[in-house]
């Protein structure tokens, strides 16, 4: 299609593939940094995202622009897609690569059919903690930042939905995973539960984000293929 600034303030849905270590906030400026530059905007273009990725996750990022920010709950409300890695026999603070591992535990005992009966189990509507890692407010505060000033706090376990949650490989210690699930599921909280499940530990190691509703990362650019693209695009 052609792009001009009428387009991007009446409102577009671009599908971003967020590379590693990247914020979702850093992948949302640079999108908005070349739109501005491009088309002159003013510093009231809304642009917005429609669900955060951690930066250690890669994958899929939805971001609205203009009038289709209204759109960005109606979006985040449906079901995403998530494939990766649980590595087991050890957990973190985090539940992911972000701190060192804290604990380790036997594997031994771990079978293909352990692994996969228990995978089984969280399928379904489950509670879950989120990490104490995560931006979830609790008094005022993200939750990170009680846990990075080494303030402990109670967190309250959230109701979600686990529609599938296949297992694609096993080369322990490493388990490849497919799960689709509900707006709010922490794939980390998710990957340390399943090692618990499994008498041992687990942290996530992997993670990417395939799918948001209909939405898909096959469709999706990179935010420099998207600046790129963009500067080729001549303004009208």
């Amino acid at each position: 299609m052609s792009w001009t600034a009428e387009t991007f303030k009446d409102g577009q849905v671009l599908l971003i593939d967020k590379p590693l270590t990247w914020s979702s906030f850093q992948a949302v400026n640079k999108i908005k940094y070349a739109l501005k530059r491009k088309y002159q905007f003013s510093k009231t273009f809304k642009i917005g995202h429609a669900g955060t990725l951690d930066p250690l996750a890669t994958g899929l990022l939805i971001i609205c622009t203009g009038k289709f920010t209204k759109k960005i709950p109606e979006i985040q409300g449906q079901t995403k897609e998530y494939t990766g890695t649980i590595t087991v026999g050890a957990t973190t603070p985090s539940y992911d690569l972000e701190t060192e591992i804290d604990a380790t535990f036997p594997i031994d005992h771990i079978t293909e059919d352990l692994i996969r009966v228990t995978a089984q189990t969280f399928e379904g509507e489950i509670m879950q903690k989120p990490p104490v890692f995560s931006a979830i407010k609790k008094d005022g505060k993200r939750l990170y930042e009680h846990a990075r000033a080494g303030e402990e706090v109670e967190i309250e376990a959230r109701k979600t939905t686990i529609y599938e949650f296949e297992i694609t490989r096993i080369a322990l210690p490493e388990i490849d995973f497919r799960v689709t699930c509900s707006k709010g599921t922490y794939i980390r909280s998710l990957a340390y539960d399943f090692g618990k499940a499994m008498q041992s530990g687990g942290h996530l190691t992997v993670l990417r984000r395939t799918k948001i509703g209909d939405y898909s990362v096959e469709e999706a650019l990179t935010p420099e293929d998207f600046v790129a693209l963009l500067s080729k695009k001549e303004s009208k």
